[in-house]
């Protein structure tokens, strides 16, 4: 027998499942973070290779802030810093692997576009990471680049010249240890630290090193020979610098000859502190990875973002070392943020 509900009942009742949804809901709205992206979204993080700390720290800066935000973050790599075409096959599997938002760093200003083309026609938002692309090319491909996170290399240059100026007393004769030719910012901060030096410095002798230690190290004892009385070496890069360091030490000349680099990875500013490095530009690619799932987030909310962030940069030498090993992978100073990292 189905027992008669009245009307009064039937409403009283109606008020009790409002209000048991209500509660639902409300429990499940506590359990997301606060301006939780749609389930759906998924990101993609391409980088050289996790042989250099530097990208290992862009990697670490993705995953962490992918848990904070519950986003799933997968992050890959090529085998080198030179390996273009191991990175465009991992860009070109993730593709076709349902991600919702991509961050890329590309080997240089224009081996990325043609896998990437694919993500674009889709109509996936493509972030550029640290290393700028060919404007003329990406153009020419058709290609849509969403937002571009990474420091200001030119800048970089600049504080690195200034501050081997000095440290040498705006006098003296200087070796350099370049990138991956081509690539956009070991060009830029070539340049600028040749233009804020020039007339004052000396360049001896430039070598390609491709942003590899061991390389450095090599070509570091071969410019000792033949510059014996060398007094600093610029490496556009820490792993280069750390190879320079280690060919000067191996020399005996570690008080003669100064070593500035760029980047900011922790055994360059534990070098720094110990004495052996002189400085070093950090460039905090921890902060870039956060800021690049950050973005991803945000597009994910229908939001609009800039489309070009500076991420920050700070002189490291051993006057302020320590306080940045502190606060490493992070900085240990206030940055704009365009995304709202405190």
């Amino acid at each position: 027998m189905v027992p008669h509900i009245t009307p009064l009942r039937r409403r009283a009742l109606g008020k009790q499942l409002l209000a048991a949804a209500a509660i639902s809901a409300a429990a499940l709205c506590s359990a997301l973070p606060a301006h939780a992206a749609p389930a759906k979204t998924r990101v993609a993080i391409i980088v050289r290779d996790f042989g250099n700390p530097y990208w290992r720290a862009l990697r670490d800066g993705a995953v962490a802030e992918g848990k904070k935000l519950h986003i799933p973050v997968s992050v890959q790599a090529g085998s080198t810093e030179t390996d273009s075409i191991g990175e465009n096959a991992k860009i070109s599997t993730m593709a076709n692997e349902n991600f919702t938002c991509f961050g890329v760093v590309p080997v240089n200003a224009t081996n990325i576009i043609t896998p990437l083309i694919p993500v674009s026609n889709k109509h996936i938002p493509i972030i550029n990471l640290d290393s700028g692309l060919d404007p003329a090319a990406v153009k020419a491909a058709g290609l849509h680049i969403t937002s571009f996170i990474g420091s200001d290399n030119t800048n970089a240059g600049q504080i690195a010249g200034t501050y081997m100026l000095k440290l040498l007393h705006d006098k003296g004769d200087i070796a350099m240890l370049q990138g991956i030719p081509g690539e956009e910012n070991g060009i830029n901060r070539d340049n600028a630290f040749r233009a804020t030096t020039k007339g004052k410095l000396t360049v001896v002798q430039s070598e390609a090193a491709d942003y590899e230690r061991s390389r450095a190290l090599t070509d570091a004892e071969a410019m000792l020979r033949v510059h014996p009385d060398l007094n600093g070496i610029f490496a556009a890069n820490d792993e280069m610098g750390l190879g320079a360091a280690q060919a000067i030490a191996n020399a005996g000349k570690s008080k003669q000859i100064k070593v500035v680099s760029i980047d900011g990875v922790k055994e360059a500013l534990e070098s720094i502190k110990s004495g052996k490095l002189s400085g070093t530009v950090s460039q905090y690619p921890y902060a870039e990875g956060e800021m690049a799932v950050q973005a991803c987030h945000q597009l994910a909310m229908g939001k609009t973002i800039p489309a070009h962030v500076t991420a920050p940069i700070k002189l490291i030498t051993p006057a302020n070392a320590a306080a940045a090993l502190k606060s490493f992978p992070r900085p240990f100073f206030a940055f704009n943020d365009p995304f709202g990292a405190p």
